[in-house]
């Protein structure tokens, strides 16, 4: 993807669960463009959580969190590496937990379980040199520079729901678009 592909996304499509037989936002938003957009989930499971995780879900020190890592592609090329993790308790038994895509995406799932996510998550953005792995990933020469995007999503009514941790190529950012009041 050259430097004149790059373009700023919205994120409030991927905070709003999909109608029955929408595709998830990532592939809608690919396909307004002309591209496709798809992923690849590289691991489900059930983790101690990094502390800023911990912190957010409100976990205790004993409790875990179900992490999916996905590679995300854009026309077959890997241009992020997406974390979500999720509390445990509100994962287990549930697709979260389970290896395989999700139909309309984590937010449609959560959404069914009741859990509507709020409108404007707490995101916090930085510049950082890519790891060996994320260089390895993304396909990125040593020492490269990556935009990690965090979000923190809660529910609307106040139950923390998700960790997103976003470590995208330089083309590709988002933004959080306020609702008109």
């Amino acid at each position: 993807m050259s430097s004149d592909d790059a373009w700023m996304g919205d994120a409030q499509p991927y905070l709003t669960p999909r109608q029955a037989g929408e595709r998830d936002a990532w592939s809608e938003e690919a396909a307004a463009r002309g591209r496709r957009g798809s992923q690849r989930l590289l691991a489900v499971e059930e983790v101690d959580p990094p502390d800023f995780v911990r912190e957010f879900l409100d976990l205790g020190p004993t409790d875990r969190a179900v992490v999916r890592r996905r590679l995300i592609l854009l026309d077959g090329e890997p241009i992020e590496m997406a974390d979500s993790y999720y509390p445990a308790h509100v994962a287990r038994g549930t697709r979260l937990a389970e290896r395989g895509k999700i139909p309309g995406g984590a937010v449609t799932l959560l959404a069914e379980l009741g859990f509507t996510p709020e409108d404007e998550p707490l995101e916090d953005v930085f510049a950082a040199t890519a790891s060996p792995d994320q260089c390895a990933a993304l396909g990125l020469s040593p020492s490269t520079p990556v935009l990690v995007l965090t979000r923190f999503t809660a529910s609307t009514n106040g139950e923390p729901l998700e960790v997103s941790v976003m470590t995208m190529t330089r083309h590709l950012q988002y933004r959080q678009r306020k609702q008109a009041s």
